[in-house]
């Protein structure tokens, strides 16, 4: 079986920083696809559109990127393996193998195809693990050579997603479960640097980063993990539909010198 991910190398040296994009995926292995509503399967709407065409500047920094192949309704990367809750405030969000789109619509083509347990243990092996392990192999390497690393964890989501928020979505949510998966000195440059821009940007509300920041970050052994959420109108078009050049090209002006800040910063 092929890799459930992509990789996109750095074009110059590299440098301990590793990006990851979990929900960009709008692939269906073979042999789950005509478990899904076709046309929900055609435009899987949960989908973090084009994030991975974005941050298409980060492997000239020296970046190595690793993206999801599939959908996150085959098994969400950036869930709980054993879907314990991120957030215990009350609020429902899609769970590792979800029934229903964001808004609620079922996916599958009958309650028969819903997975069970031995196939969300079969998914998570094929699907989910692989991720992981890439993104540990990834880290190991950059702690090798360069002795600390930093995990970015890239998102996107419609502005308005009435089922998870009431109101509009900030801008952008740097996420850092509280302060616990990177050193304070990163916290502070990646939101001193992304304020530098007209987008509003909050920290760890209403997110405070899922469970690849949460699993990974681990400041006292100098792996430091952050996660950046932001609305899809930054950089697609007002429909959320279609990639806007313009609009990503603003949203790089803040991005790469972030970047390009942290990298000095490690």
């Amino acid at each position: 079986m092929t890799d459930p991910f992509y990789i996109i190398e750095p074009t110059v040296k590299k440098v301990p920083f590793i990006l990851s994009v979990p929900h960009c995926g709008t692939e269906f292995p073979k042999e789950l696809k005509q478990d899904y509503i076709p046309d929900m399967m055609a435009s899987p709407d949960d989908t973090d559109w084009f994030v991975q065409d974005l941050y298409n500047f980060a492997n000239e920094l020296g970046i190595t990127i690793i993206y999801a192949k599939y959908s996150r309704w085959v098994i969400d990367l950036n869930r709980d393996p054993e879907s314990k809750p991120l957030y215990n405030d009350g609020r429902i969000i899609t769970g590792l193998t979800s029934t229903t789109d964001f808004f609620g619509k079922d996916i599958y083509i009958s309650k028969s195809k819903i997975p069970n347990q031995k196939e969300v243990e079969r998914r998570l092996s094929t699907y989910y693990w692989p991720y992981y392990r890439k993104i540990e192999e990834l880290l190991e390497e950059r702690i090798q050579e360069f002795g600390k690393v930093l995990l970015w964890d890239a998102h996107s989501i419609r502005r308005s997603v009435p089922t998870i928020r009431k109101e509009f979505f900030p801008d952008m949510i740097l996420g850092n479960n509280d302060g616990k998966t990177a050193a304070q000195n990163l916290i502070d440059t990646t939101l001193q640097n992304l304020s530098n821009g007209p987008f509003q940007v909050n920290h760890n509300t209403p997110f405070k980063g899922g469970h690849i920041t949460r699993y990974f970050g681990n400041p006292t052994k100098n792996i430091h993990a952050l996660q950046l959420e932001m609305n899809k109108i930054l950089y697609m078009d007002d429909s959320e539909t279609v990639f806007e050049e313009n609009r990503a090209n603003k949203m790089r002006t803040i991005l790469k010198p972030t970047f390009q800040e942290l990298i000095k910063q490690l």
